[in-house]
């Protein structure tokens, strides 16, 4: 099915399309000057290797940024797997505004494209387990609400988004509580959670790291919709699914596997019954996709 972003990913963009012109264009592009204005062009986006496709409903802006005369036919939906030679887009107009473009709109499909890719990649290994593959924080600076579209895209599920939709208590959060005094910091949380759901909007939830099956036993008291299983071995994420079951809650409080998880094991954590597995690996260790920009000249 295809995917298309939402206004904050458009918004996203025009940020850093306005900062990604702004460095590569500078006063004006001095090579480009070369060529006769009323030169046109048509330039070909090809797939070299086969990948997920992510960004192409973004290159009409991306166009018209450098010039409203260059038109834009894209052939290929986002979030679509395609094999090396597919033609994924299409742009035709003046020749010093496409190639003046060119750089950055690869720069953008390249990496949206690689993080479409490599989460489908997990998804595809997670295979039919009914886990779902989630993205973290774990951002490059100014790019999340794009590289949370290419994880859509390339099947998986959004996390929180920020420090300001969701409530996440994570392990340095315990720690400093713990510091402060008072008995168990999981514990005391109880009445504090119940005032900040007030705060949340409808999407919000409230969720908590454990390290250990017994700060996963005293979590579950609480008043969460998820936990998350920090660094836990396959045989304890067994143990704690089972917890979790007997405690009556399996429907109300869902189970979240993150670190250490990788395409070889990924599998093997989906079948422990979790049913979220957060990887930030999906967007800060992505490689770029291969995709290439064959320019022919115009009539």
């Amino acid at each position: 099915m295809a995917i298309s972003p939402e206004k904050r990913e458009m918004d996203n963009l025009q940020r850093l399309l306005a900062l990604a012109k702004a460095e590569d264009l500078g006063g004006g592009d001095v090579t480009g000057e070369l060529l006769p204005a009323e030169l046109r062009a048509e330039a070909r986006f090809v797939a070299r290797r086969e990948l997920v496709f992510c960004g192409g409903l973004m290159l009409c802006a991306i166009a018209g940024a450098y010039d409203q005369a260059i038109a834009t036919d894209v052939a290929i939906p986002d979030g679509l797997r395609v094999e090396a030679g597919a033609k994924l887009a299409k742009w035709s107009g003046p020749a010093r505004g496409v190639l003046a473009a060119e750089r950055v709109a690869l720069n953008f499909i390249q990496r949206l494209s690689g993080i479409a890719t490599l989460t489908r990649r997990y998804v595809d290994a997670a295979g039919g387990s009914g886990a779902a593959i989630l993205d973290t924080r774990k951002t490059t600076p100014g790019w999340r609400d794009l590289a949370k579209y290419a994880v859509r895209c390339g099947g998986g599920c959004n996390h929180r988004r920020g420090l300001f939709d969701a409530i996440l208590v994570k392990d340095n959060h315990l720690g400093v509580l713990a510091r402060s005094g008072g008995g168990d910091p999981i514990s005391d949380l109880a009445d504090r959670l119940v005032e900040a759901r007030a705060k949340l909007g409808p999407d919000g939830f409230i969720e908590m790291e454990v390290d250990t099956l017994g700060q996963l036993e005293t979590a579950l008291k609480l008043p969460l919709d998820m936990i998350l299983l920090d660094n836990m071995t396959c045989e304890q994420m067994v143990r704690a699914v089972a917890i979790r079951d007997s405690a009556g809650l399996r429907g109300r409080v869902k189970l979240e596997a993150s670190g250490g998880i990788t395409l070889a094991n990924v599998a093997a954590v989906a079948a422990c019954g979790v049913e979220r597995i957060a990887i930030g690996a999906l967007t800060h260790s992505a490689e770029a996709a291969d995709i290439g920009l064959d320019v022919e000249l115009l009539p």
